[in-house]
């Protein structure tokens, strides 16, 4: 009689969080205002706010946008700000930054709405290998949220995980 094999992980308790699962789908842009300046340097407030009015704001309907200006020109606050306010009606999510620092920040909002009462003294997996651009930071925002509730914080896979927190 040969013996049985027994999936032992899928008998645990484990709870397996995986990030990706969270991700909001919507085009992420970089929007770089270096065009829209004099010589690229040197913003004119009579030009730029003509181009704010004659540009075509529903272009960016659904997205999240990273507003930026990759030279070294000083950009006024309110320009970014009047960018903002026109992006608002369509846009999901406006900020300034680069894609990495928007993402960051999408996972953020993500995270701190995120209902954590089941999770309460168990023990959890947060997934590691992604295939969206799941932040570092989201990791790091995740783990801390849980650690006052979970029984224990683990990352990677259920096969091969990394214990990270054990509440004793």
């Amino acid at each position: 009689m040969k013996d049985e094999i027994i999936n032992r992980v899928a008998n645990s308790k484990l709870i397996t969080l995986d990030l990706e699962d969270y991700y909001p789908e919507g085009k992420r842009v970089l929007f770089d205002i270096k065009d829209w300046l004099f010589e690229g340097f040197v913003l004119r407030e009579k030009d730029f706010r003509q181009q704010v009015l004659e540009f075509n704001w529903p272009d960016y309907k659904d997205c999240y946008v990273a507003l930026t200006c990759s030279t070294d020109a000083i950009i006024p606050g309110w320009a970014f700000m009047l960018l903002s306010i026109h992006l608002e009606p369509y846009a999901k999510k406006v900020l300034i930054g680069n894609l990495e620092q928007l993402e960051t920040s999408i996972y953020q909002d993500i995270i701190n709405a995120l209902d954590i009462a089941a999770y309460k003294d168990k023990p959890i997996i947060i997934k590691g290998c992604a295939n969206k651009p799941v932040p570092q930071n989201a990791y790091i925002m995740l783990s801390t949220k849980l650690k006052p509730i979970a029984k224990s914080i683990m990352y990677g896979e259920a096969c091969s995980s990394v214990p990270l927190y054990k509440n004793k």
